[in-house]
Order: C-alpha cells, then sequence, then structure tokens
C-alpha cells in the first residue's frame, strides 16, 4: 500500500504546496498592482480565487480524459500547465496578469485525477489508509506553506513563490515518471444503480460535499482577510506575518493525529467533523474581537482555532466521502466532492474580499456563525460508516451469477467483481460478522 501511495502523496502534497506557499500573502501582493488606493473587491478576489474558478471548469474534462488515457500521463500534463501558469504569476507585472496565471494555474485541474489513481492502485482494504494519508499529507503541505509563504514572500518577493511553485511542479513531474507505475486497467462487473442521480441523490454524499465547499470556503475567507487585518489594522509588515502562522501550523499538527485515530480506529467521524466545525465557528469570532479590539494575542488564538479545525478536517471527509461510495460510484462521487472543494475555494476567495470591506469582522464573523451552526445541525443527517473488512474470493470458485443474492446478506456492506484481479470482493459489517461468518455466506454460492 504504502510503495503505492507514498509517491503519489508526495505529487498531490508538491502541488497543494505551490497552491498554499502564496496563501498567505497574495491578498497583499495583489493590493500593491493597485497603489495607495488598493486594487477593486472584485479583483482581489480574482487573483486569490482565479486557480479555483478553472479548476471547476477543468475537473470533470481531466477525469474523462484519464478514463480513457494512462492516469500518469494525464497528471504529467496537467502539472505542466500549473508550472506554466506558476511562471507567467511570477513575471506578472500588473493585476490583470497575474489573474491570468492563476487562471492557468488552475487549469491544470488533477487533483481528482490522482485520487483515482490511488484507488486503482491501492487494495480496498488498504484504500481507506492511503486516502488518510493524502489527507495528511495535504495538511502537511498546508502547514509547511503557511511557515514559508509570509517569510520567503517578505524576503526574497511573492514573485520567488511563484518560481518556487513552479519548481516543485517539475519535481512533482519527475516523481510521476520514475516512482509510480502506470495506471492498471481496472474493470468492476456489478448489478447496481449507476446513474448520476444515485450519486448526487445520496444523503450522506451530499453532507460530504456540503462539507467539502463550507470547509474551503471558510480557509480562503480566512487567507483574504487575516493579512488585511494583520496590516491595516494591527500595524505589523507582511515579514511578520510568520508570527500568527507558526503557533496555529504547530497546535494543528498536534491536533491531526488524535483526529484521525477517533475517526477511523474507533469509528467516531462525524464527533470528529462535529469539534472541527465548532473550532471553526470559534475561530471567527475570537478573530473578530482580536481584529476589533486590535489585542494581537486575542487575533492569534483566533488562528490557531482556525487551523485546529482544518486540521481535524481534512484529512477525515475524503476518506469518509470514499467509505459513503458504493465501489462502481467511487470514482465519481470523488470528483463531485473535489469540484464543491474547488468551488468552495473559488467563492471564499471572492466573498472574502467583499465581507472584509462591506461587513466588517465583526458583520463576517455573525455570518460565518450562522453558516457554522447549520452546518453542525447537517451532520445529524448523516451516520458513521460501518466497521468493514473486505473478504477476497477468486471468481473460479464461486457462481458470479449469485452476486445479487450475496448483495442482499445480512452484514453485507456491498459485493462486486474484481475482472483484472479475478476476484469477488465481499466488503462487510465486522461488528455484525466476523471473518468466518462472512466466509460461510459466500460459501453457499461455491460451484
Amino acid at each position: 500500500m504504502l510503495k503505492a501511495s507514498i509517491p503519489l502523496t508526495l505529487v498531490v502534497c508538491l502541488r497543494f504546496l505551490g497552491l498554499f506557499i502564496v496563501l498567505p500573502v497574495i491578498s497583499l501582493e495583489a493590493q500593491k498592482f493597485g497603489g495607495e488606493v488598493g486594487v477593486s473587491a472584485f479583483l482581489l478576489g480574482l487573483a486569490v480565487g482565479g486557480a479555483y474558478l478553472t479548476q471547476i471548469i477543468f475537473q470533470t474534462p481531466f477525469g474523462v480524459l484519464s478514463d480513457r488515457f494512462d492516469r500518469k500521463k494525464i497528471v504529467i500534463f496537467g502539472l505542466l500547465i500549473f508550472m506554466a501558469g506558476s511562471i507567467v504569476c511570477a513575471l506578472s507585472d500588473s493585476i490583470y496578469m497575474l489573474i491570468i496565471g492563476r487562471f492557468i494555474q488552475g487549469a491544470g485541474a488533477v487533483g481528482g485525477v490522482v485520487s483515482a489513481q490511488i484507488s486503482d492502485l491501492v487494495r480496498e482494504e488498504h484504500r481507506t489508509s492511503a486516502m488518510a494519508i493524502m489527507g495528511g499529507g495535504i495538511f502537511a503541505s498546508f502547514t509547511l506553506g503557511m511557515l514559508l509563504g509570509p517569510i520567503v514572500g517578505a524576503y526574497l518577493g511573492v514573485d520567488w513563490l511563484f518560481f518556487i511553485t513552479a519548481g516543485l511542479s517539475l519535481v512533482a513531474i519527475l516523481l510521476l515518471q520514475f516512482f509510480v507505475p502506470p495506471t492498471p486497467k481496472i474493470e468492476y462487473s456489478f448489478k447496481q444503480d449507476l446513474r448520476w442521480s444515485s450519486v448526487l441523490g445520496d444523503k450522506n454524499l451530499a453532507i460530504m460535499n456540503l462539507s467539502s465547499f463550507l470547509e474551503k470556503a471558510f480557509m480562503m475567507i480566512v487567507f483574504v482577510i487575516v493579512p488585511l487585518v494583520f496590516v491595516d489594522k494591527m500595524g505589523f509588515g507582511e515579514s511578520d506575518l510568520w508570527k500568527i502562522y507558526v503557533p496555529g501550523a504547530i497546535l494543528g499538527i498536534f491536533a491531526l493525529a488524535p483526529a484521525s485515530i477517533l475517526a477511523e480506529k474507533h469509528a467516531k467521524a462525524k464527533l470528529v467533523m462535529s469539534y472541527g466545525i465548532v473550532f471553526f465557528l470559534l475561530s471567527f469570532v475570537v478573530l473578530a474581537l482580536g481584529a476589533e479590539s486590535s489585542k494581537m494575542w486575542v487575533f492569534v488564538i483566533g488562528v490557531v482555532l482556525f487551523f485546529i479545525g482544518f486540521a481535524t478536517l481534512e484529512p477525515i471527509m475524503q476518506s469518509l466521502t470514499s467509505k459513503y461510495a458504493k465501489a462502481p460510484q467511487r470514482g465519481s462521487a470523488l470528483g463531485i466532492f473535489t469540484t464543491f472543494a474547488y468551488i468552495g475555494n473559488f467563492a471564499g476567495a471572492m466573498v472574502g474580499g467583499l465581507a472584509y470591506k462591506h461587513l466588517g469582522m465583526i458583520g463576517t464573523a455573525i455570518t460565518a456563525g450562522v453558516i457554522c451552526l447549520a452546518w453542525l445541525a447537517s451532520l445529524a443527517l448523516i451516520k458513521n460508516p460501518a466497521k468493514q473488512k473486505n473478504l477476497y474470493l477468486p471468481i473460479s470458485d464461486y457462481d458470479t451469477k449469485m452476486i445479487d443474492a450475496l448483495q442482499n446478506s445480512s452484514g453485507v456492506i456491498e459485493c462486486y467483481i474484481n475482472t483484472t484481479e479475478g476476484v469477488i470482493v465481499l466488503k462487510y459489517d465486522s461488528a455484525i460478522l466476523d471473518t468466518a461468518a462472512a466466509q460461510a455466506i459466500a460459501d453457499k454460492y461455491a460451484k
């Protein structure tokens, strides 16, 4: 599992590090192009969120291409586009050129394709762990970006951050080329509802899509507002931003492991998501109090609470989505989940500047608090996934025509045929069946 997932996780981490490293300072950089009066809230939002707008547009086409061609080649092509956009941003001398560069960056929308690669290369029983590793890696990239972005941006300039992003893309391409095997051709045989409506209409998946949107929207709002408040109201310089990001990032790392253990090993994913949302809510309240009182220590606590909330939610949500989705729908479910994340990124970037200028920190905090309470209430509609295990049955030993009967057996979560590996995969609830009982059910249909 690690041999397949670690290189792909590194590819994802390098790509996200390229996005995250500019987040702490890009709103300040965009403002500089407007001189003393700054730029409009609309242009500021496009500069921050433009990459996420084109991610939304190109996510599905890249996914379709990856189903027809080698996913590895599609990811390399997307990384080349992302690298080109980074170079355009680095060379930009106006807000409009910066926005164009951000649009090009987002056109390399291969995040969902990498998730599909992991699903292809990692066996079923290890897939959730692989997704959790990838989620943890993304948060690690987020943390490193928060630490390096303000320091490098202040001393070398934001243009160098974009050059670094281009270099990270090149390293990711080399990793893919030399350490990731070609994508295997996996075909599933099953008798299940494959209509899009069955994915979009699934209650659990719908809540996860909403959560994906809101988490990323709040993230972008924070990273538009925090640098502006820090400079405008606190009177600090851009080079001091690390002083508020470092404590939050460090405490966020400490929150990561307990959240993953509680959600994965103890099947308390709903509880983990709930307290992650509560941390988001509290962070906006404390950020507003700190900004209005101009008390730096209060403002830093607000940033810390946000990081803890983000570290709690990020590794869990993609793993949950992969659990809620049936095998033949997992690619579609993760693609939709990723698309909602990028819609949230773009919406948060656009709303952040407008909220700061028109609602102020208090108004923004009240609005965010109401949304967080509604988000929290929505979790009552989902259930914790069952503790599941997998049984692999050789196709040659069983009557494949009895898949529906196996599917409907008590304690069986899902049953399908993986024709590439030549096995019937019987996924069962370990709280209801043990391995012997699951094998006994399967043996009823042995040839």
